[in-house]
């Protein structure tokens, strides 16, 4: 198991988003002029610090959803007023969490692994709670297939530290392909709200 979690895991995480990426360029690209002008100026990617191994800070890249219209007083807009329809697809099919293939491959995060978080939670996790950063945060994790948004933060963190604990190819593989069952099955995904605990953690966008 440490063999794998030291030292494979890394080399496996290389080798599948690299080619992802170099499969899904094209696609990308049009997602990514999509989302330009449909988000109104306010860009294709979300970027947001989040926590990443040993608590080392890291900028998550993500597709963008919503747009950053504003009220007269200069406020940003509710969530439900700016994610525009092209918003509620990508986080429908979870597209939007595709660019973080370029932060598996930078090796700020691992394909399966925690779902890292926005830095402001760091202080407020317990001893073991924070031993959900041992790891490489993932685009999915254990947590993610097991209720997503439909458990409570506290399970969500047991989950995340039993996966640190018990890391492996083929725990890593079942996460995997119950996250590809997930995706086509567009279960627990609120495309009209932030996705807390989700596949990913949209913050505002």
């Amino acid at each position: 198991m440490k063999l794998y979690k030291n030292f494979f895991k890394r080399g496996i995480d290389i080798a599948a988003s690299g080619c992802a990426l170099l499969v899904l360029s094209i696609p990308l690209a049009a997602v990514t002029a999509w989302l330009h002008f449909a988000n109104k100026g306010a860009g294709a990617f979300f970027l947001q610090e989040r926590p990443g191994k040993d608590g080392k800070i890291f900028r998550i890249c993500k597709f963008k959803s919503m747009t950053d219209e504003k009220d007269a007083e200069g406020n940003l807009l509710p969530n439900e007023q700016r994610i525009t329809n092209v918003g509620k697809f990508i986080r429908k099919t979870s597209i939007d969490e595709l660019p973080q293939l370029w932060n598996v491959l930078k090796g700020d995060m691992s394909l399966i692994g925690p779902r890292p978080l926005p830095v402001r939670y760091l202080e407020l996790y317990n001893e073991r709670q924070a031993h959900r950063h041992d790891v490489r945060p993932g685009i999915s994790g254990w947590a993610q297939v097991n209720g997503r948004n439909n458990i409570s933060w506290g399970q969500k963190f047991e989950y995340d530290v039993y996966y640190v604990e018990n890391v492996s190819f083929l725990f890593d593989v079942k996460i995997l392909f119950k996250t590809i069952q997930k995706v086509f099955a567009s279960a627990d995904i609120n495309a009209g709200d932030n996705k807390v605990g989700g596949i990913g953690f949209n913050g505002h966008n």
